[in-house]
């Protein structure tokens, strides 16, 4: 242990050789930190513009360590040591946060984000505490390096206060998903937009997302319930890429694994790369690998076009069975008396193909049909053949069915136009249609439908215009022709169902400032507010997320900030769920902000406990949430 520094030598005074030595170790440290974070290259897509900007950042501290390196050798003061030592602590917390956005879930992080973020503006105050005082001249530092550090402090500030809009399509992905009511947590097509955006859509990425979770669980100390909504989200994404077992970190191994386990006996040529089992109707892609006919179709059907094994493109989606390859799984079975599994028969994938497509192209002429039987019947299965996979979305419009469609949302029929609304909502899940569709003018049509169609077709015209919406264009364009009216007339009067899916285009649409003020003129505070009364519809989350979009704009602040309505959102901070909570509490403090009148309301409506209870226990965002809020309460005159 080094001896303490003696108490009557003053700053300017030099250290001994070993404190020199040890000057020497902490910018060796600080410049290998710099140099390991700079080598991450696998940064969380919902954390990769923090971290990189994070990286580039720290790397402008490298020429103050350099010249920092060339005067050790010299004296050193007792500051500039302190202001190392300090930094290097910063820049551990850095390190640690930034290996965990490179190797962390992807799933947890994407859950996390807000705290994340948090974590990340902790460090920037770290950064700049151990700058803040650095005795550069004692450090023998320039001019020009001293101005660069003091840009990337002024960068950090700014970092500080910028707040990027959230990935809001994310955010209502993950509330639908693992929401317990909302009966479109298992939609097809939500999972395969998450599975994207997260980057857990190959095996690989799923095998280093288990792996990531198990280090989660021993992190924490144990599984709990966030964990259980992370497992069962990660077997949905299993299954689209055509991997059907249990996920378990813990518990009991499933049927899957056990035969598994079996199968270690068995050849490793004879086991598919996909689900490891052995090989019943052997098929080969276009890179020479062999897998499984259904595994691998399963993975086609979900809109992948690489070699699972290799990662390769494939220049053709046709399997050709491997004969040789089954006759010596045969062979080999009969000789250890192993019995295959019992699994259905595939028809020829070229066959089949070729099949499909003169079926959709038949279904596309007959569109366009004189007699309304036949357009019935096609639109039908056109509606139920978009349903299907992904494959068959981009062949009915490669084939011009979506020109088709959209004159029939004009036909006088209603069922007709149902089904044609129907299709289209399942066609745009790919994004390359959602430009076609509203390039041949759907937009409006869809609107017209949800003004005056059958229940079923304003429900699905409803989550049409949510789904084109994504792209930004297409929220000018339903604004423009006035299709924020009738969504919230079916938020109104519509039914449970409709009511879900006109909120979620509204909030999606509400992103567009212009979309705020139409939203706020057509009516829709007073069917949000009747929203968190009714608790039997469980839309109060769906609802307080459109208020806090609708509470920062000053038309929406005017007709929010009722008395009434703060006197709603106490309760709900009182009583409702930790997301409930959450989401009050981000409510209140933007009105309190703009209006503290608001804020000594809430005060009188006993709101000051349940903040604080709120503040220590709630989920990491309500928590930052009361704690700025609790903060703001006491700035505010007459307030405690």
């Amino acid at each position: 242990m080094e001896s303490p520094i003696p108490t009557d030598l003053s700053s300017s005074e030099v250290l001994g050789d070993c404190e020199v030595a040890a000057a020497a170790a902490v910018v060796r440290e600080l410049m290998e930190v710099i140099e390991t974070v700079g080598s991450y290259a696998g940064f969380r897509k919902t954390q990769r513009k923090d971290c990189l900007n994070l990286v580039r950042r720290l790397k402008l501290l490298v020429p103050l360590l350099e010249e920092i390196k060339d005067q050790v050798g010299n004296p050193l003061g007792v500051s500039g040591m302190d202001s190392l030592v300090s930094l290097n602590k910063a820049l551990l917390g850095a390190k640690k946060l930034l290996k965990n956005c490179n190797h962390g879930s992807k799933i947890y992080l994407a859950m996390e984000s807000e705290a994340v973020l948090s974590r990340f503006h902790g460090v920037y105050d770290k950064l700049n505490q151990a700058l803040d005082g650095m005795p550069y001249d004692e450090l023998g530092v320039s001019v020009e390096v001293k101005e660069q550090v003091e840009l990337m402090r002024m960068q950090l500030k700014r970092a500080k206060r910028r707040t990027d809009t959230q990935d809001m399509e994310l955010a209502m992905d993950m509330m639908v998903v693992f929401s317990k009511t909302d009966d479109r947590n298992a939609d097809i097509a939500i999972l395969e937009r998450l599975a994207n955006k997260l980057e857990l859509h190959t095996i690989a990425d799923l095998k280093a997302e288990t792996a990531a979770i198990r280090k989660l669980v021993k992190h924490r100390g144990g599984h709990n319930e966030t964990v259980q909504q992370i497992l069962d989200l990660l077997g949905k994404f299993k299954l689209i890429v055509g991997i059907d077992e249990t996920v378990s970190l813990d518990g009991p191994i499933s049927t899957r694994t056990l035969r598994r386990c079996q199968s270690s006996l068995i050849p490793n040529e004879f086991l598919c790369p996909i689900t490891l089992e052995i090989m019943t109707d052997p098929v080969i892609v276009a890179t020479g690998q062999t897998y499984e006919r259904e595994s691998i179709t399963k993975w086609l059907n979900s809109n992948h076009r690489t070699c699972p094994k290799t990662g390769q493109t494939l220049d053709h989606l046709s399997l050709a069975p491997n004969f040789a390859l089954r006759n010596l799984i045969l062979q080999w079975c009969e000789k250890n008396n192993f019995e295959l599994p019992k699994k259905d028969t595939y028809p020829s994938s070229d066959t089949y193909s070729a099949d499909l497509m003169e079926e959709i192209s038949l279904l596309v002429k007959d569109l366009s049909s004189s007699h309304p039987n036949v357009r019935r019947d096609a639109v039908m299965k056109i509606r139920m053949l978009s349903k299907e996979n992904p494959e068959n979305r981009i062949s009915i419009a490669n084939t011009g069915g979506i020109p088709g469609l959209v004159q029939l949302l004009y036909y006088p029929d209603s069922k007709i136009q149902e089904h044609a609304v129907t299709a289209l909502l399942n066609l745009s899940i790919d994004e390359t249609n959602k430009r076609l569709i509203a390039r041949e003018g759907a937009i409006k049509a869809i609107i017209e439908i949800l003004q005056n169609g059958t229940d079923e077709a304003r429900e699905n015209s409803a989550a049409a215009l949510f789904s084109l919406s994504m792209l930004n264009e297409n929220k000018i364009h339903v604004g423009n022709f006035n299709g924020i009216p009738p969504l919230v007339s079916l938020l109104q009067n519509g039914t449970i169902r409709g009511k879900k899916d006109a909120a979620t285009a509204l909030f999606n649409l509400s992103l567009n400032q212009a979309n705020k003020s139409k939203a706020i003129k057509a009516g829709i505070i007073p069917p949000l507010l009747r929203l968190l009364d009714d608790k039997n519809l469980d839309m109060v989350d769906e609802a307080l997320s459109i208020l806090l979009l609708l509470v920062s704009h000053p038309e929406g602040r005017n007709e929010i900030g009722r008395l009434s309505f703060v006197e709603t959102l106490v309760g709900i901070i009182r009583s409702g769920t930790p997301k409930n909570k959450e989401c009050a509490v981000s409510v209140l403090l933007e009105l309190g902000l703009n209006n503290s009148s608001l804020t000594l309301a809430a005060l009188q409506f006993g709101v000051y406990e349940p903040l604080r209870e709120i503040a220590i226990n709630g989920t990491n965002r309500a928590q930052r949430k009361a704690n700025s809020l609790l903060q703001h309460m006491s700035k505010c005159e007459h307030i405690p």
